[in-house]
């Protein structure tokens, strides 16, 4: 079978993970695609197959013979799907022969434009996978998961030399927690990559160190009628913080290696206001520029309208895994010789953003990310090709091959 005939099942299961629900997972439904992978991975030879009570996937492959002594390798994806757009009811279209031009959704008429989308043009002659425009496709990381099975599959099918396989599929990662509750010692890897990037060929290694701030303006309501001198608009102090933060340094207006402010939510009246941000940056004294820049600003408007007008709380979200690669970077430069072996030139590209990995690292598993060939996540206009699944499957398989030289 190959990988993109899975993921055309997969997508169909309805996982969409909920940020406000406080369990773990986040949503009783994916428990419903991670049975139905338990089962499939009971039927491709792995060992000990399983779904835990928070809903994390694993399974073992053991080693062939002669490659008992090798590492013990991890592959892992995620099973949910982020709530940016709808993933029930998922409706995948395939487009045999694609011609390179636009592609117009069947369900809501919307066109996907080569002079918005330039991937597209690229993609001509192969098979590409769309939604109907009503959902997201999925693809992230449903992509990864089936090409992840096909390569375990095709192990098993044409009898390759591979040492001991730990697959795992995780819940959660699209609101952040995806690793929270991952049993390391228990998957039994040595280190592992996520499959859970952009194109085929791409090597992920470096991630945003993250932070989240509420900010919270505590103002003073009198008639307006009566107000001057005496008011304090929570609501234009809250302005003003935000006006205080620099325009160049927000996701519309950065890119590559840059960081932000990325104001979320914002609530106000005269009485009290409130801002959510997220912070990032790749360079960890920039975030902490960022942090202190924004407790400065409160301390500013503190004095300018009397202390306590002004707080702000800041957590630390996840961290570069940069760091935590360093020391194991015979992944990233297996990785390079996989892909290469696949006729692609690697892309290393730093994500902005975090993945299952990032942390993963940090606690001890190092796990660099890898392309699942997929582009425009979390939106309707999702999308992937059947041959850079293809791809991704085989670069997949070389990793397994040299490690198990």
């Amino acid at each position: 079978m190959r990988a993109y005939e899975r993921l055309l099942n997969y997508v169909r299961v309805h996982t969409t993970s909920d940020e406000n629900s406080g369990t773990h997972p986040s949503a009783a439904r994916e428990f419903d695609l991670a049975r139905q992978l338990v089962e499939e991975m009971k039927a491709l030879g792995l060992e000990d197959a399983r779904v835990d009570e928070h809903c994390y996937v694993y399974g073992t492959l053991p080693a062939t013979p002669g490659c008992e002594d090798k590492h013990a390798l991890g592959l892992i994806a995620h099973m949910d799907t982020a709530d940016d757009a709808s993933g029930e009811n998922v409706q995948p279209i395939v487009w045999e022969n694609y011609n390179g031009g636009e592609v117009t959704l069947p369900a809501t008429g919307m066109v996907m434009k080569p002079s918005v989308f330039p991937f597209l043009s690229s993609m001509k002659g192969e098979t590409l996978i769309t939604s109907d425009g009503t959902t997201l496709l999925g693809a992230d990381d449903k992509a990864g998961i089936a090409e992840i099975l096909t390569a375990v599959e095709t192990l098993q099918e044409k009898d390759l030399p591979h040492g001991k396989l730990c697959i795992a599929f995780t819940p959660d990662e699209e609101i952040g927690e995806g690793a929270e509750l991952f049993d390391i010692p228990g998957f039994g890897a040595d280190f592992a990559y996520t499959v859970d990037g952009g194109d085929a060929g791409s090597i992920e290694y470096e991630n945003f160190n993250a932070a989240s701030a509420t900010v919270t303006v505590h103002g003073f309501s009198v008639h307006p009628g009566t107000a001057k001198g005496t008011m304090i608009n929570a609501s234009n102090v809250a302005m003003e913080f935000h006006g205080s933060l620099p325009v160049t340094a927000r996701p519309e207006t950065t890119e590559g290696r840059q960081g932000f402010y990325h104001l979320c939510q914002m609530y106000g009246d005269v009485t009290t206001a409130k801002l959510g941000y997220i912070l990032r940056d790749h360079d960890a004294a920039k975030l902490q520029f960022k942090k202190d820049n924004m407790l400065d600003i409160a301390e500013f408007l503190n004095g300018k309208y009397g202390e306590g007008t002004v707080e702000v709380e800041i957590k630390d979200s996840y961290r570069n895994m940069l760091e935590k690669i360093k020391p194991h970077f015979h992944l990233v430069e297996t990785a390079r010789k996989a892909t290469r072996m696949a006729g692609l030139e690697p892309e290393e590209i730093p994500v902005r953003g975090g993945t299952d990995g990032a942390m993963l690292s940090w606690k001890g598993l190092p796990c660099p990310n890898l392309g699942t060939g997929g582009f425009n996540f979390h939106g309707v206009c999702e999308c992937i090709t059947a041959e850079r699944m293809d791809r991704c499957t085989e670069i997949l398989l070389n990793i397994i091959g040299l490690y198990a030289e």
